[in-house]
């Protein structure tokens, strides 16, 4: 009996060094959600969203550059089929990163990689990358799971609490944060470009895709959606140029 309360004794000591670990691992990117999910529920209250309808979109959906777009696309009158096909494009990336994560995590039961496919996205799959030997170790499930719930709840709260200040502040100083939604893609698009030139091409043709289709009639959201793919399409020719 002695031996084996000292056993789960030393379990349950290495399951909260896990929960510790995988928590302070997930610190930067709450950082870094924080302000970014502030800024679309202030967006999304102004898209005309409620502050349930703007949370739930961050507990179900949890990847910010598509609420961005469908915030975009909501705000210029797009309909929900032309919504859901821009995110799903803008999102094909996850099934890579997907593939990528599991194969990580193999050694790991299938009710733990469920839950924990649904919560990777750029960051978590990026921090999760660098702690590759914690998929080995007791507890490692309980690694990961922390770092994605503290970033998770992270952007469920930040969404919240810009849906909050989003019916309070001035309309004026919240339509003039639709700038930071402009100002994020750019962000994101600059050190692309400046590791990689030809992602910059990439990013013209799309934008002279859908510049072209909108001078036209088409409805922005089927314009956005075309653009996305044929940027995308485009892209697979040129990188792989690259690598070649």
């Amino acid at each position: 009996m002695q031996v084996n309360s000292h056993t789960i004794e030393r379990s349950n000591n290495g399951a909260r060094y896990a929960l510790k670990k995988g928590a302070i691992a997930g610190l930067p990117i709450m950082f870094g959600y924080m302000p970014i999910a502030i800024t679309y529920g202030v967006l999304a209250s102004e898209a005309g969203l409620n502050l349930f309808e703007i949370t739930m979109m961050s507990v179900l959906v949890f990847a910010g550059a598509s609420q961005f777009v469908a915030t975009n696309m909501i705000l210029t009158g797009v309909g929900a089929i032309e919504i859901i096909l821009a995110t799903f494009v803008l999102n094909f990336r996850h099934f890579v990163m997907s593939f990528s994560f599991m194969n990580q995590v193999r050694s790991l039961s299938l009710k733990w990689k469920i839950p924990m496919s649904l919560g990777l996205t750029d960051e978590t799959f990026a921090v999760g990358s660098l702690h590759k030997k914690e998929a080995r170790e007791p507890h490692g499930a309980l690694f990961y799971a922390a770092m994605i719930l503290v970033s998770y709840a992270s952007w469920i709260g930040g969404s919240f609490l810009g849906g909050v200040l989003g019916e309070v502040i001035p309309a004026a100083l919240s339509q003039s944060m639709v700038v930071a939604l402009y100002a994020m893609f750019i962000a994101l698009l600059v050190p692309s470009v400046r590791k990689e030139w030809r992602i910059g091409i990439i990013a013209v043709i799309s934008m002279g895709v859908n510049y072209a289709l909108s001078s036209l009639g088409v409805s922005d959201g089927w314009a956005i959606v075309t653009a996305t793919l044929v940027g995308g399409a485009s892209g697979i020719g040129l990188l792989k140029e690259e690598e070649a």
